[in-house]
C-alpha cells in the first residue's frame, strides 16, 4: 500500500508529461499501480472533505488565501473536466518572469486544498500551476463552458463575504493575474527647459464586464480612485494613477516579482 502523498507525487510526474515507464523507473512503483491511480485524484475517504459539500455548506476556512486565489482564477485561471481522472483540473497561468507570483499561487492553492498536490506544467513563456480535485467547481461556481467574458460572472453570497473581509487579497490576485504596475513618464517646460517626470500607475485589463465591475467595486470599498483608460483592443483597461491611490496600492499590492 502506498500513502496518498506518494500517489500524488507519482501522478504529478505523469501530469508533467512523463511516460508511465519513466515514472515507474524513477519512483520504483509499478506501471499498473500508477495507471490504476489515474482513475481517481483523491482517495474515496476524502471525496466528501469539501466545505461546500457538507450537509450545511460553509465557506473555506482559509479565507484570505481563497480571496487571493479567487482573483487569480478570475483573471488567468480555468477549470476543466478530466474524464479519465474523474475529477477537475484547476490551472492558473503564470508568466515565467514572475517566480514570486508562481510561488504565491502554489501556496494559495495548497492552503485552500491542503489534501491535493500542486504541480507546475511548463508552457512557452509561462507555467500552468495545476491541481486536481473533484471539488474545484464547488469552490469556484463561476466555472462553466466557454470563455468567462462570454458568460455571466457573479459571486455567490459566501464568496462576496470573503471578498468584503479580505478585499486587498482579492485585488492582489486580480492584479497578479491581469494587472501590472508600470512607470509612465512625461515632459514639462520648467524655467525654459524641458524636464522629464516619471510617475507610477496600476493597470488592470480584462474582457469581462462582470470581472471589471468586481474589481472596481472592490477598489471603491478600499478608497482607491480609478478611471477607464483608452484601449484600442476589445479588452477594457482600468487605470489607477492618482498619487494617493497609487501609494495605497503600493502599500498593499506592489509590483510583481
Amino acid at each position: 500500500m502506498y500513502d496518498i502523498a506518494t500517489r500524488q507525487r507519482a501522478l504529478a510526474l505523469v501530469v508533467q508529461g512523463r511516460s508511465l515507464n519513466a515514472v515507474s523507473k524513477q519512483t520504483g512503483i509499478s506501471r499498473y499501480a500508477i495507471r490504476s491511480w489515474q482513475t481517481r485524484i483523491e482517495p474515496i475517504s476524502r471525496k466528501t472533505e469539501c466545505p461546500r459539500c457538507d450537509p450545511v455548506p460553509r465557506p473555506p476556512e482559509a479565507a484570505e488565501a481563497y480571496a487571493y486565489l479567487l482573483g487569480l482564477y478570475l483573471g488567468d485561471g480555468c477549470i476543466s473536466r478530466q474524464p479519465r481522472r474523474r475529477g477537475y483540473a484547476l490551472r492558473i497561468a503564470c508568466a515565467d518572469a514572475w517566480p514570486g507570483l508562481i510561488a504565491a499561487c502554489r501556496e494559495a492553492i495548497k492552503t485552500v486544498r491542503p489534501m491535493n498536490s500542486v504541480c507546475i506544467i511548463q508552457r512557452e513563456g509561462c507555467v500552468m500551476v495545476t491541481s486536481y480535485s473533484h471539488h474545484w467547481p464547488c469552490l469556484f461556481p463561476q466555472h462553466g463552458p466557454g470563455k468567462k467574458h462570454d458568460r455571466s460572472i457573479v459571486l455567490e453570497p459566501w464568496q462576496q463575504q470573503i471578498v468584503d473581509e479580505h478585499p486587498w487579497e482579492f485585488i492582489r490576485g486580480l492584479i497578479h493575474s491581469d494587472g501590472c504596475r508600470i512607470t509612465n513618464w512625461t515632459t514639462r517646460i520648467v524655467g525654459g527647459e524641458r524636464k522629464r517626470y516619471e510617475y507610477p500607475r496600476y493597470f488592470f485589463t480584462n474582457m469581462s464586464a462582470d470581472i471589471l465591475r468586481l474589481y472596481t467595486d472592490t477598489l471603491d470599498k478600499v478608497g482607491v480612485e480609478w478611471k477607464p483608460a483608452r484601449q484600442s483592443r476589445k479588452a477594457e483597461n482600468i487605470s489607477v494613477a492618482r498619487r494617493a491611490s497609487v501609494a495605497l496600492m503600493d502599500q498593499h499590492i506592489g509590483p510583481k516579482y
